[in-house]
């Protein structure tokens, strides 16, 4: 996206009574981003709403890095809607690679086929319609709205909420799960102007994931570690529920990784004996594999052989 002309922030003669909550964090924070930003291709003009749509899709719990490859991947192969929605949902688990959680992909083609059947294969603007594609919650609507059409939204992800979090309520994290407060404290923080508010919500998520990380925030690079009211407190410990990581190795999840591997390599169904031999343990791996058909992830055929969905 291009950056929006940047309105005036107020003038010496403005009172801080008259001024928005969130304005003496919006020009700090917004200029950083426009020195700092980095050079992703969801960014650019050329990627359009559909590009920011897969990029949202594909960055929820998964790291720009790993991102990266497979979004140019499939941006090459499936340019619009129009052309992901005419394959089966089968190819968008496959061309998902291992990026995690594939339902993800499951989703993206079920938004690709209402976006091509109902809005003429453009992703639309209007955050209800957005909000109404199958796969897309109240982030993903605020995000696409906000970074394709530069619309005025809240859009909290994990990186905004912790902003938020230390520089305006003083805490060292966010509540693990959203909570009806942050929204409003974010709706309070939005500038006025529709693309200013864009651009807030791009350079507050940029600062999350480069400055005020999870584990190793960086207060010396912080625009507004000044006003950051976690700082100035002296940085409280978290004093909520413990914050665990999650683990990988050994659960459900890798093995379903594991099945599915197997079936995005092999074109074609495969035999139950070829999927047994990917994981030793038969409880756990039937386990899996049972998940996976109940999540539309594989689809069981007639002599015991499976493979990726085709409707």
């Amino acid at each position: 996206m291009t950056a929006p002309t940047k309105p005036p922030y107020g003038n010496a003669a403005d009172s801080a009574s008259e001024r928005a909550p969130g304005e003496p964090l919006h020009s700090p924070v917004i200029d950083w981003f426009d020195e700092h930003a980095r050079d992703l291709p969801w960014r650019r003009p050329e990627a359009g709403a559909w590009g920011v749509m897969v990029s949202e899709f594909m960055l929820q719990q998964t790291p720009v890095n790993r991102v990266l490859p497979v979004y140019e991947q499939w941006l090459a192969r499936w340019p619009r809607p129009a052309d992901l929605a005419a394959e089966a949902p089968g190819e968008a688990v496959r061309a998902w690679g291992r990026l995690g959680y594939p339902r993800r992909a499951l989703r993206l083609h079920g938004a690709a086929v209402a976006i091509t059947e109902r809005h003429g294969g453009d992703v639309p603007a209007d955050h209800a319609q957005l909000l109404a594609l199958p796969g897309i919650g109240e982030y993903t609507a605020a995000a696409v709205a906000s970074f394709a059409y530069e619309q005025r939204h809240a859009v909290l992800d994990t990186n905004v909420r912790r902003v938020f979090a230390r520089a305006v309520t003083g805490t060292q994290y966010p509540p693990n799960a959203t909570t009806a407060a942050e929204r409003r404290l974010a709706r309070t923080l939005l500038p006025e102007d529709a693309p200013t508010a864009a651009r807030w919500a791009a350079a507050s998520m940029e600062l999350g994931a480069l400055v005020c990380t999870a584990k190793n925030e960086s207060c010396q690079r912080c625009p507004i570690a000044a006003q950051c009211a976690w700082r100035l407190a002296g940085k409280p410990a978290h004093e909520g529920p413990p914050r665990r990581g999650q683990t990988y190795a050994g659960t459900d999840r890798q093995v379903r990784g594991r099945l599915l591997a197997v079936l995005r390599e092999a074109h074609g169904a495969v035999p139950q004996a070829a999927l047994d031999r990917v994981w030793h343990e038969p409880v756990q791996r039937a386990r899996a594999l049972d998940g996976l058909v109940a999540d539309g992830l594989v689809e069981p055929l007639p002599g015991g052989l499976y493979r990726l969905p085709m409707a």
